[in-house]
């Protein structure tokens, strides 16, 4: 097939709505002597089937047949809609109802056309509902051009008579209309976002004419025509149907996905990338984590952008693994392995002074080994949005035509940079052996320097490394599943974002909830709550820096309320500012098909009363690890207060963020108790005044939910007041303290809620509707607190059973996802979830602490 059709089709079959439209004599049936025996080929039906099945994809058939003759002659099924006489019939029904007037014209045109007929032996006239078709087709070739002759000065000239010309035929309609209107009404109807259309008749060329923008034209056979591309025959546009079809396919459903689990993570305290097991870079955003991506293969396939390494000769790599104690990670073949990680920009010292090398963040990617591999380099800015050009140059590529220079550095490497739909990748195999056995590659943001750098990249290797393996060998780490918990807190730790102290709830967008569904929500920002419980996690293991950053940053974002912190919003990007609205990315088809694909977050909007708790709980232990409360975390610790005590009896929208209208959410209230009881403890450990009203306060928010939180018929603290269904973050009831272990209400609310919400190694957070379609998998953070509660309700037993199955549904390299399907057996949500890993380390410190007693 022509390169330039296929690119063109791979385009098309890429748009969220899709029209498809074809001729039907000529196209998807050959050109026969007798009309009524054209039938299509098997390829094309085949073709055209399975396409009218895909979602967000219609078929049609547009031909000058009357539609009781093609729907008889193709026994399409009804999924694909058939349009008749150039437009004037569809098989919704007619365009328009033939007035009188018209009637009466349509009789005068087949009683004139009966008449030239019955002049011109062989001369066949096909009778439809709003026309006559004269057909020529095998008749003598002066006795055809006599006929035509005798029609055109004839009832064609009739007023009211429009002419359609063909090959060997003319047909007289008293509607004006053709194939082009046709495709226009089809269009507007089904609000596709772009049309093909193939066909090989001179009729054809209106609805060629009627094609624009991101529209495709195939033109079958020789002619002139205004379609912009070109097949030779019925077989050949077949063959074009089918390149559509599987394209289409995969875009839409994902090609072959890879289990979320099963990514790793790169990360660098600047932004984070995901790695595949077959160490192609599948996701990767910048400047900044809640940035646009430049590799977006993770959420829209191989068109959205990638940087892939593998041996020439393919093959399974033999495992994939993080070096020890750092975010480097190693994919092993035979004869290859690849060390990927994220370097930070680079400074040398020049006689001149300080100099940089690179601009930016640095994805580095050494090659060694003694074989060949092939590298495929496919940059996408802004989510695939923006088409550029790479430009080979010295030792490397210049990605030309975004916003910001980017520069491959790839000494000895010789790319071909080829046109894949549009967009250009850089393709190359690479001779290990001839090359000394490595090779490295600098994939260098803000710059489009290409010199080589001054260090060896051994040392610059280490140089990454040790910062890493410095802070993990300062932690306090269990026993109790030492190596996956220090894996969890390097991850953490990757989620933090130096530059401003904030920490991202998770590393991705839209990873979804259910595959195929449309639960995919954007996790690439700051939640107050998540970022809180992060840091406190870390604290835990004995690294307080990260949460004094997140709590500079959280002052800053309580500074821009103006004095009102009620006023917080439960998220913010990285950078503490509001988000900018919720929108969808339409081109993408999501991870496994799963869309939409969607940037910012709604969430930002509601009021979440929760989320003073886990800040004020965060500053408590700070101080107690400590010793002393700093004057920033004082005043962030008093607003906290004073929020929760001007809003605390408000209903809210709650941790789940439902798009439902706001409830009295027990956990809502557990934690704004918690945020004064925090605060009063801060008080007496570290020197603040006595403040009563606080204690008051705190009392009186814990009198209101264990009486009101309280469902009798359940027997058990349920989601909201008043609501009988149960969730998973009312077992904080006990958790935070409000409740003592062995209290009767925190014991029958533990029993209820493993007997409604647990299935295997997972906890629901609840059954109940959120207004949302579909399902979703078991939360990683609701089995960490079931595992908890087993442990504050004295049920040790359970507690190493459910956690050792939740160690088991970590991936290969230790990383967790924000849930799991317990009967597909696979990760699901954003990934790597800080909610999963600071849930996995709570729990392995509790079961730690349960064996030394």
């Amino acid at each position: 097939m022509d390169p330039e059709l296929r690119s063109a089709i791979g385009r098309i079959a890429r748009v969220p709505q899709l029209l498809i439209a074809c001729d039907y004599d000529g196209t998807l049936a050959p050109i026969v002597e007798d009309p009524s025996t054209a039938v299509p080929l098997p390829e094309s039906v085949a073709a055209v089937r399975a396409l009218a099945a895909l979602p967000q994809t219609t078929v049609a058939v547009v031909s000058g047949r009357a539609l009781r003759d093609l729907a008889a002659l193709s026994r399409l099924p009804s999924e694909v809609h058939l349009v008749g006489s150039h437009g004037s019939e569809f098989d919704i029904g007619f365009v328009e109802r033939l007035s009188p007037e018209l009637v009466a014209v349509r009789t005068q045109v087949r009683d004139a056309l009966r008449e030239i007929a019955a002049e011109h032996p062989g001369i066949r006239l096909e009778r439809k509902p709003a026309s006559v078709a004269v057909h020529t087709r095998g008749v003598d070739p002066q006795v055809a051009a006599a006929a035509i002759e005798a029609v055109r000065n004839g009832p064609a000239t009739f007023d009211g008579v429009t002419v359609t010309q063909g090959k060997e035929v003319i047909e007289l309609s008293v509607v004006a209309t053709h194939k082009g209107t046709a495709l226009d009404q089809l269009r507007t109807q089904l609000a596709s976002s772009a049309v093909l259309f193939i066909g090989d008749d001179i009729t054809d060329e209106n609805a060629f004419g009627h094609l624009h923008g991101p529209d495709l034209g195939i033109k079958i056979g020789p002619g002139d025509t205004q379609a912009g591309y070109r097949v030779a025959d019925p077989l050949e546009a077949a063959r074009a149907l089918a390149l559509l079809l599987e394209t289409r396919r995969h875009w839409l459903f994902g090609e072959r996905a890879v289990p979320i689990e099963r990514h790793s993570m790169l990360a660098n305290g600047r932004t984070v990338a995901l790695l595949t097991p077959e160490a192609k870079v599948s996701w990767l955003c910048h400047p900044k984590p809640d940035s646009a991506a430049i590799f977006a293969d993770l959420v829209g396939g191989s068109p959205a952008g990638h940087f892939s390494v593998a041996p020439e000769r393919g093959g399974i790599p033999l495992g994939q693994r993080y070096r020890s104690g750092t975010m480097t990670v190693e994919t092993r073949w035979s004869g290859l392995t690849v060390t990927d990680w994220l370097d930070k920009p680079a400074r040398e010292t020049t006689p001149d002074g300080p100099a940089i090398v690179t601009g930016d963040s640095t994805l580095v990617r050494v090659l060694t080994g003694s074989g060949k591999a092939r590298v495929e380099f496919a940059p996408r800015p802004e989510f695939g949005q923006v088409s550029v050009q790479l430009q080979p140059l010295g030792d490397g590529l210049l990605v030309l035509g975004s916003n910001e220079p980017v520069a491959l550095y790839s000494p000895g490497v010789q790319w071909e940079v080829v046109n894949d739909g549009g967009y250009e990748t850089a393709k190359a195999v690479v001779d290990l052996s001839a090359a000394g056995g490595q090779v490295v590659l600098e994939l260098r943001f803000a710059t489009h320097s290409l010199e080589h750098h001054r260090v060896p990249i051994h040392e610059r290797q280490a140089a990454a490394e040790q910062p890493w393996k410095d802070w993990v060998a300062s932690l306090k780490l269990p026993s109790t599943a030492r190596d996956l918990v220090a894996r969890s807190a390097l991850t953490l730790r990757g989620l933090c974002h130096e530059a401003t102290g904030s920490i991202l709830a998770a590393a991705t967008t839209s990873l979804p909830e259910e595959l195929g569904g449309v639960r995919n929500w954007d996790y690439r920002y700051c939640w107050l709550r998540d970022a809180a419980l992060t840091a406190r996690a870390l604290v835990d293991l004995g690294s307080v820096e990260e949460a004094e950053a997140l709590l500079r940053w959280v002052d800053g974002c309580i500074e821009r309320t103006g004095g009102h912190p009620e006023r917080l919003h439960p998220l913010y990007t990285i950078d503490g500012y509001e988000l900018g609205a919720e929108a969808v990315i339409d081109t993408l088809p999501g991870y496994a098909g799963s869309r939409p694909v969607r940037v910012g977050n709604l969430a930002n909007h509601q009021l979440q009363l929760d989320v003073f708790g886990p800040i004020a709980d965060l500053i408590a232990a700070v101080a107690d690890a400590r010793g002393s409360v700093r004057d920033d975390e004082w005043r962030v610790l008093e607003n906290m207060v004073e929020a929760v005590r001007r809003r605390w009896h408000e209903p809210d929208h709650g941790i789940w963020e439902a798009r439902l209208p706001p409830r009295h959410h027990v956990f809502s209230k557990v934690m704004c108790w918690m945020t004064v009881d925090r605060a009063l403890h801060v008080m007496r450990e570290h020197g603040g005044e006595d403040r009563p009203e606080w204690k008051d306060l705190r009392d009186r928010i814990g009198a209101n939910v264990l009486e009101h939180g309280w469902h009798a018929d359940v027997e058990a603290y349920s989601v909201a007041y008043g609501d009988e269904d149960m969730d998973a973050s009312s077992l904080w009831i006990g958790l935070s303290g409000l409740l003592p272990g062995d209290d009767p209400r925190f014991l029958s609310t533990v029993l209820r809620i493993e007997a409604d919400l647990r299935s295997g190694p997972v906890v629901y957070r609840y059954h109940w509707d959120d207004g949302l379609p579909g399902r979703e998998g078991g939360f990683h953070i609701c089995t960490a607190w079931l595992i908890e509660a087993y442990l504050r309700t004295g049920r040790r037993t359970d507690a190493e059973e459910l956690f050792a199955q939740m160690v088991l549904t970590a991936g290969p390299t230790g990383l967790l996802p924000e849930q799991y399907d317990p009967l597909a057996e696979r990760g699901l949500g954003n990934h790597p979830q800080a909610y999963s890993h600071l849930g996995l380390i709570r729990c392995a410190l509790l079961l730690d602490n349960m064996l030394k007693q």
